[in-house]
């Protein structure tokens, strides 16, 4: 019985003696998984790390296509044409142009920070027809009734200009007569003289915006009473009535409207400026029939906008003037002339009228007659 006992035992002692080696195992193989485990970790750090350099190397890579298209947008603007997609995706872009967002954001960011400008995506002419449609008339009523919804129109055109992200207080404080820059820009201008009379003398405003040497004050007054006028004709105007209009301002198209000192030309013709206000998009002239084939609009007279095939034209607004002065604002300068000179009239009549209106009473009585002339609700700027 004992050596069965002992016999019957030694397995059990074998057993025993097994057991630690079993464990000795198990605990190798879990320092072993937790050797494999931190090298992954290690090599999961490697990655991270490793594409950490990747982000910073495409974040440095946007910020410097952002910056070329900055300077791209300036330099287009300089010469008051739009800056096309297609243009940013050639020159600045290159064969990456699924980053155009990125890019197109961060130099937004840019322009606003540092020079208070912004892209600003023109519309099409359906677009901007689309937009100045009036709610009222008969086709739009049509369509309310019988339930038919007028087909959207792509507006985005792909094209872009600058323009000033300022507040209007700025721009209004900017613009006002500082006594020490006046006295510094005459000081400027007598020391700069030649001695030659027939230099062009600018006019100096004494404001932080030199006026005298950035724009052509000649042109955008030209330009703003254009738009004025085909904005309280219902927003279209025949050829014929916007030379009409300009010959009583003493601008017939052979007129000529002196230019500021940095112009290349000192003087230009009425007729040229009409045709460069077309090329930089303030205005559209649209052919609207051929006198010849009895189509269309008839000819009343040949004027210097009519072709030789006897096609008449009408103006309107074009997709710069609507992203960039907008006709709110064109109103608000209609309104402001129409009461100022309605006021300085009764000063020099000497009549005081018994219960005069308050100014802005009659600002907003004015604009309320512009939206009535415009044909419908005016739009801000797009």
């Amino acid at each position: 019985m004992a050596r069965a006992t002992r016999s019957q035992r030694a397995p059990a002692a074998t057993q025993t003696q097994v057991r630690p080696n079993q464990s000795q195992k198990t605990g190798r193989a879990r320092n072993a998984e937790s050797e494999d485990e931190r090298r992954a970790s290690q090599d999961e750090n490697v990655d991270v790390d490793g594409d950490a350099d990747l982000a910073d190397e495409a974040h440095i890579e946007i910020k410097r296509k952002a910056n070329e298209l900055v300077r791209l947008a300036l330099f287009t603007e300089q010469r008051r044409t739009a800056l096309r997609r297609e243009d940013i995706s050639k020159k600045v872009l290159g064969p990456n142009s699924r980053t155009f967002n990125r890019v197109f954001h961060a130099a937004q960011d840019i322009l606003k920070k540092t020079f208070g400008m912004e892209l600003a995506e023109l519309q099409t002419r359906a677009g901007l027809d689309a937009d100045t449609t009036n709610g009222d008339d008969e086709l739009s009523q049509a369509r309310n009734a019988t339930g038919v919804k007028k087909k959207a129109a792509a507006v985005g055109s792909k094209t872009y200009i600058l323009r000033s992200v300022l507040h209007h207080v700025i721009i209004e404080h900017a613009a006002l007569t500082d006594e020490q820059i006046l006295k510094e820009e005459v000081a400027g201008a007598h020391s700069d003289e030649d001695g030659d009379e027939d230099d062009y003398m600018p006019r100096f405003y004494g404001s932080i915006i030199s006026w005298s040497s950035a724009d052509q004050l000649g042109g955008i007054g030209i330009l703003y009473t254009i738009l004025a006028l085909i904005l309280v004709s219902g927003r279209v105007m025949s050829d014929m009535e916007l030379r009409a209009h300009l010959k009583r301002l003493s601008l017939p198209p052979a007129g000529n409207v002196i230019s500021s000192a940095q112009s290349t030309h000192k003087t230009q013709t009425v007729e040229t400026y009409l045709t460069t206000f077309i090329r930089t998009g303030y205005l559209d002239r649209i052919q609207v029939g051929d006198a010849k084939k009895g189509k269309g609009a008839k000819r009343a007279r040949m004027t210097q906008a009519d072709d030789e095939t006897g096609a008449t034209y009408e103006w309107k607004w074009g997709s710069r003037a609507q992203s960039e002065v907008g006709e709110k604002a064109i109103a608000k300068f209609i309104a402001e002339f129409m009461v100022g000179a309605a006021d300085d009239f009764d000063e020099d009549q000497g009549g005081v009228r018994g219960r005069r209106e308050d100014a802005t009473a009659k600002l907003e009585k004015m604009a309320r007659g512009i939206e009535r002339a415009a044909g419908g609700q005016l739009t801000d700027i797009k």
